[in-house]
Order: C-alpha cells, then sequence, then structure tokens
C-alpha cells in the first residue's frame, strides 16, 4: 500500500533544532477535500509540515503546491507542501456539533442583542427556570452587559430585540460564515483555493 523506504526516509527529516535557518513551523498546509475545496474555513483546515509529508508518503494526499523551503534527509530532499488534497473524499455531516465555538461562529462572533464583538458569553433566549432547553433554537452569543440586562426574563419582558432567531445551522451554513473570517498569515499559494471557493450570491 505504501513503500516503506519512503516512510522511513521521511522519519529522518532533520527538524528546526538540526536546522535553525529553517522556520518550519511557518510553514503548514492547507488541506483541501478531495474535491479540491478546504475541508474547513473558520478554523481553517491546516496541517503541520511533519504531518503533511507523512501523508504525502503514505499516498493518502496529492501535493498542489509547494513552499520554496525544502527539508533533507541523507539521501532525499523535498519542499514542503503549502497545499495538499485528500485522494478520498471526506463527507461532511449535515449538521456540526452543538459547541461554543460553533455557536459563536453561527452568530459571527456578536451579541445577538446589541452587535457587540466583546465580552462575548451565550444567552438562553427562554430562561431555564421558564422551562428553556439548551439547544440550538435556544441559545445565542450575547455579551456581558445584554446577558446581565437581560437576566431571567425573556428578550420581550426585558424589551430587548433578537437581530436573528436562534436556528439549527447546517455544516454547509457554518462552512459560509466561516469564510467571513480569513486569518490574517494567507500564504500566497493557499489565495485561489480560498478566493474560488465562495458561492455568489443572486
Amino acid at each position: 500500500m505504501f513503500n516503506a523506504e519512503l516512510i522511513e526516509k521521511a522519519a529522518r527529516f532533520r527538524g528546526v533544532d538540526e536546522d535553525p535557518t529553517r522556520n518550519l513551523s511557518a510553514c503548514p498546509a492547507l488541506v483541501l477535500n478531495a474535491d479540491y475545496t478546504p475541508l474547513s474555513y473558520y478554523p481553517l483546515s491546516l496541517w503541520p509540515w511533519q504531518t503533511a509529508i507523512k501523508a504525502v508518503f503514505l499516498d493518502r494526499v496529492d501535493i498542489v503546491a509547494s513552499y520554496e523551503r525544502e527539508v533533507h534527509s541523507p539521501s532525499f530532499d523535498m519542499k514542503i507542501p503549502s497545499v495538499i488534497a485528500l485522494r478520498q473524499y471526506v463527507k461532511q455531516s449535515e449538521f456540526p456539533a452543538f459547541t461554543r465555538f460553533n455557536l459563536f461562529l453561527r452568530d459571527r462572533f456578536q451579541c445577538q442583542y446589541c452587535g457587540s464583538h466583546e465580552q462575548l458569553t451565550f444567552d438562553h433566549v427562554t430562561p431555564r427556570r421558564l422551562g428553556g432547553r439548551t439547544t440550538w433554537e435556544n441559545i445565542i452569543t450575547a455579551c456581558a452587559p445584554c446577558n446581565m440586562k437581560k437576566g431571567g426574563r425573556t428578550p420581550k419582558q426585558a424589551g430587548m430585540a433578537l437581530h436573528h432567531p436562534p436556528i439549527r445551522p447546517t455544516s454547509w451554513q457554518l462552512q459560509q460564515a466561516g469564510k467571513l473570517f480569513p486569518p490574517g498569515y494567507l500564504h500566497e499559494t493557499w489565495r485561489d483555493w480560498l478566493y474560488w471557493d465562495v458561492e455568489l450570491e443572486a
């Protein structure tokens, strides 16, 4: 299934400690699915250079683009992959896990009452004391001041309006939301894959 000799060579690549002129930690690989779309956007699907090289030798990925930097073994030189594509398609689950991070991503990291991006926490729209459950449809992102202002009341009782009604998002919807938060360290070889994979609005 794979070449044992190549795997052994990959294991003998010099690390950054043995070659201080190379900042290898700054060379992650953008991971694309088999359809050449990123596996995720926020956080961006990145693998450390060691993981990317191992996947290459295991024939699990194809190299799409590379950095100019190289790693070396006693008998082998290789440019570090900057973009790799999985050979087998990974099907995304229809619905994402219900986590604090995904909740913030759904709500675009802003309070659903005032729009603030500071001191974010989460709030039960219908308070638990009134039977409110901890679900996608009843939890929203809220800043601490708005959360305290609302207290144990419903938004209507507190005279506070929601920007958007809470819904259970699909994985596709979270992917679209993630595109609004590109990392600040985009490598030039990643830009095309992230730029072209944007659905145009009608």
